[in-house]
């Protein structure tokens, strides 16, 4: 398996392309139109794409990708949060219609490509954020960052929950290296040894 971080250009999210055969690839959260023309340049077609959650600078290329032929899905605590009310406009960066092809439940394992996608619902910063564990990684997308976690003041949002999921995410067993949705990465056992900080 293989992970391409690319980084936004502006204000967005990491994206990530997550591919096992270097042909076919999975987009984990793709922020900006530029990952279609990321992953063609890497000879890569992005059949499905995995929302983190649905804000708007995690999900500015699904609907790019979804034109290119990609199916876009998210926990279906999020679909709404994706579609409807993703602070794009509020934050004057309007995301291009796409849809959501599919939803899936907590704990729900996504077979793509021959990879497993283990969906782990991490609610806090939003009511349906989501990571997903592959291997021994962990996207993340903004629950745990290097040194940090998520904010809880925008819509959907909730503190408790943020601490739940946090818990959640350090009680896995054994280390994975951590992809989030800003930043740089780390792994699971730096956060749980700074977790005090940010708990």
């Amino acid at each position: 398996m293989t992970i391409y971080k690319i980084l936004p250009i502006g204000f967005a999210a990491n994206a990530y392309l997550v591919t096992a055969d270097n042909k076919t690839a999975v987009a984990i959260d793709p922020a900006q139109p530029r990952v279609l023309g990321e992953a063609q340049r890497r000879g890569l077609i992005v059949t499905h794409v995995l929302l983190t959650h649905g804000h708007f600078d995690h999900i500015g290329g699904c609907a790019a990708l979804q034109a290119a032929g990609a199916k876009v899905g998210c926990l279906q605590e999020e679909r709404e949060t994706a579609l409807f009310h993703n602070l794009g406009e509020e934050f004057s960066s309007p995301v291009p219609p796409f849809r959501i092809d599919f939803t899936f439940k907590n704990g729900k394992t996504l077979s793509i490509s021959g990879i497993n996608f283990h969906a782990i619902a991490t609610p806090g910063h939003t009511a349906g954020s989501c990571t997903f564990r592959v291997g021994d990684a962990l996207f993340t997308g903004d629950t745990l960052f290097a040194g940090d976690r998520g904010r809880t003041d925008l819509p959907t949002g909730n503190e408790g929950q943020m601490r739940e999921s946090l818990k959640t995410l350090f009680g896995l067993q054994g280390d994975f290296a951590v992809y989030p949705g800003h930043g740089e990465g780390t792994t699971l056992q730096k956060e749980r040894e700074n977790a005090d900080f940010f708990m």
